[in-house]
């Protein structure tokens, strides 16, 4: 009889006991050592080392409330979700997401490859660090990941089975109050909004019935369209980033939504990261700013590039094969891309769940101006989305310019 034959929520000390009893990859004799690393909203994260092999791996436990706030009551099964996006994402984009080792159905945990080698995509962008690769990196996971587990390529049996297997209602509902709902009113507790910027949102967010309406369309899309299997929080805290390489993790809001969540997901936290650099204004700043421009404009560009070529290579629906439709269905995706673009950039700013980007600008009026242009950018994205699909009209929205069609 072993104690982790029945959930309980484990300390790190737990979790030197579970590696010794349930891993294979520690000596019986090892001497290890464990933190709770975990700095997300919802899961508790253990990183268990050996000091003389060096030999290391995560255990990401899931509690039964959120980090972020006890008001979410959650699933401990959501850890069985993740831990099968992991999986599939391997197959699909090898080498751009952690191997999983283990799968423990009775402790709600998941045993995968250590990445403290890699530094947090957010971070390492606050730091103004540049990656060349990731553009490419990126636009290869989310192609291979969304269009290849869709009704166009998969047999339809099938992805309606997948569907069944990956419904998510707890962590969708978390979506759906914080990005779709509660940053468009102000009769929740749950809203922070910065005093400087206080009068704006009310007048331009909570105030605008003509927003409320086309975000309204938006959640019943969100809620009702099950284009493809989403990694559904796909912003730069969810990414592991060195030099030439990209891992992508955290996917336990997977399930089936619009292709365009995940990607309109990364551009905005992108969008969040050049803000916070123009805030900054030191001597470094140009040439990241630079470079995240180039890489917004590359990211939608190169997405659209692999997604039709992808789309010649593996579409087995007989009707997806018929002469423009590729075209057409892309352009919708881009047309989601852009109004969930406007919809991160919101409820980071109105809603509950802050990034970091912003909420580190000390200079009020500086944080002030941050948020006023994320802000009046977020509403072209939503406002205007049938006519923005080009890198460049994101670019372009974002700085306040003219789209050119």
């Amino acid at each position: 009889m072993s104690k982790f034959d029945s959930y309980f929520l484990m300390t790190p000390s737990d979790a030197i006991e579970y590696s010794k009893e349930k891993l294979t990859l520690f000596d019986a004799d090892s001497q290890l050592e464990c933190k709770e690393i975990g700095d997300g909203n919802l899961n508790y994260v253990f990183r268990v080392w050996d000091p003389k092999t060096k030999r290391s791996v995560i255990i990401k436990q899931a509690g039964n409330t959120a980090r972020i706030s006890d008001d979410f009551k959650l699933s401990t099964e959501r850890i069985k979700i993740e831990s099968k996006a992991l999986q599939l994402e391997e197959r699909l984009a090898p080498g751009l997401v952690p191997k999983v080792y283990r799968y423990d159905e009775g402790m709600n945990c998941c045993v995968m490859e250590d990445l403290s080698d890699y530094t947090i995509l957010r971070q390492a962008l606050l730091e103004q660090n540049i990656f060349p690769q990731f553009a490419d990196h990126i636009t290869t996971f989310m192609v291979n990941t969304l269009l290849l587990t869709s009704d166009v390529v998969m047999e339809h049996k099938e992805k309606k089975e997948w569907v069944k297997n990956y419904i998510n209602p707890e962590l969708c509902e978390i979506t759906e109050d914080l990005v779709y709902t509660e940053p468009y009113h102000d009769n929740n507790q749950r809203n922070e909004l910065f005093p400087l910027s206080r009068e704006w949102i009310e007048r331009e967010i909570y105030g605008d019935a003509t927003l409320r309406f086309e975000v309204a369309k938006c959640k019943f899309e969100f809620m009702n369209h099950a284009q493809a299997l989403l990694h559904g929080d796909l912003h730069t805290g969810s990414i592991f980033v060195r030099e030439n390489d990209t891992k992508v993790i955290d996917p336990e809001f997977a399930f089936y939504g619009p292709m365009g969540y995940d990607v309109g997901n990364v551009i905005a936290n992108l969008f969040f990261a050049r803000a916070h650099a123009e805030a900054l204004k030191d001597q470094k700043s140009q040439a990241f700013i630079d470079w995240v421009d180039e890489t917004i404009v590359t990211i939608i560009d190169q997405f659209k590039e692999k997604f039709l070529q992808a789309w010649k290579e593996h579409v087995t629906e007989i009707m997806a094969k018929e002469p423009g439709f590729d075209r057409w269905y892309l352009q919708n995706v881009i047309k989601d891309t852009s109004a969930v673009t406007g919809l991160e950039l919101i409820r980071r700013i109105v809603g509950l769940a802050k990034v970091v980007d912003i909420t580190s600008i000390e200079d009020p009026n500086l944080r002030q101006q941050a948020e006023l242009k994320c802000l009046t950018a977020a509403k072209r994205f939503i406002l205007e989305r049938e006519h923005i699909q080009k890198g460049s009209d994101f670019l372009a929205v974002f700085k306040g310019e003219k789209i050119h069609e």
